[in-house]
C-alpha cells in the first residue's frame, strides 16, 4: 500500500479552480495505505501549547510545509502549496487540471485532483477516478525513487482503470483510457528496472488524452 500523507481538511477552492464545494473528507489515498494526516487547502493551522497541529476547527492536523512531490519539509522551510479540498469541478475540468499539474512534475498535486472527482463524481465512474489517483500515486513514489511502492501503485491503477473500462469506456471525458494503462504498465516495468533511480516525474507525465 502507498505510504503517501494524504487527509486534509476540504475547503472551499481557490480562483480557476472551480466551484468549491465541501464534499466529505478525503480518503481515495487512504483507502490505498496512507497514514500521515496533513493540513492544507485554505484551512489555517497552528500549534497548541502541547506543541500539536490543529486547524482552525481544533482537530489535529499536520501542519508541515510539503515539497513538490508531498514529502514533508521542517516547520518554516517554503513548501509548495497544496491543492484546495472539496472542489466539484466539471470531469474534464478535472482532467484539464490534473494533467496541468502533472506536466509541472506534481503527480501528488494531480492525485489530490483526481480524488476530488472520485469522491464527488457518480458512482459509475469512481473506478476510474480512484484508478488515475493510484496512477499519480504511483508517479510520486517512481519519483520518490521507491520502486516497491511506484510499481506496485502504477500496476494497481491500471488494473483499475482497465477493469473499468471493461464495459467499454475507452474514452471518457476525452481521457484516452488504453494509452493511460499502457503508460502505467510501461512506466512501472522502467521503474523496476531503474533500481531506486527517481524518474523525472514531469517528463514521465501520462498524456491524458493521448499524444498531442
Amino acid at each position: 500500500m502507498s505510504t503517501l500523507p494524504h487527509t486534509r481538511r476540504r475547503t472551499e477552492a481557490g480562483p480557476g479552480t472551480g466551484r468549491g464545494v465541501k464534499a466529505g473528507s478525503r480518503g481515495t489515498i487512504g483507502r490505498m495505505g496512507t497514514t500521515d494526516s496533513t493540513a492544507t487547502g485554505n484551512r489555517s493551522t497552528g500549534r497548541t501549547a502541547a506543541g500539536r497541529d490543529r486547524d482552525d476547527e481544533g482537530r489535529a492536523r499536520n501542519a508541515r510545509p510539503r515539497d513538490g512531490l508531498g514529502r514533508p519539509l521542517p516547520y518554516g522551510a517554503q513548501g509548495v502549496p497544496r491543492q484546495p479540498e472539496g472542489v466539484v469541478r466539471r470531469p474534464e475540468e478535472s482532467v484539464a487540471e490534473a494533467q496541468r499539474l502533472l506536466d509541472e512534475g506534481k503527480p501528488f498535486h494531480a492525485h489530490e485532483v483526481f480524488e476530488d472527482a472520485w469522491k464527488s463524481g457518480p458512482a459509475e465512474e469512481r473506478e476510474l477516478w480512484r484508478g488515475l489517483a493510484q496512477m499519480a500515486v504511483g508517479l510520486t513514489h517512481a519519483a520518490r525513487g521507491n520502486v516497491t511502492g511506484g510499481a506496485r501503485l502504477l500496476r494497481r491503477g491500471a488494473v483499475a482503470v482497465e477493469d473499468w473500462a471493461a464495459g467499454g469506456e475507452l474514452r471518457a471525458h476525452g481521457i484516452d483510457v488504453p494509452s493511460v494503462i499502457a503508460w502505467a504498465r510501461q512506466l512501472a516495468a522502467e521503474v523496476e528496472r531503474g533500481e531506486g533511480v527517481p524518474v523525472d516525474a514531469g517528463a514521465r507525465a501520462p498524456r491524458l488524452r493521448g499524444a498531442a
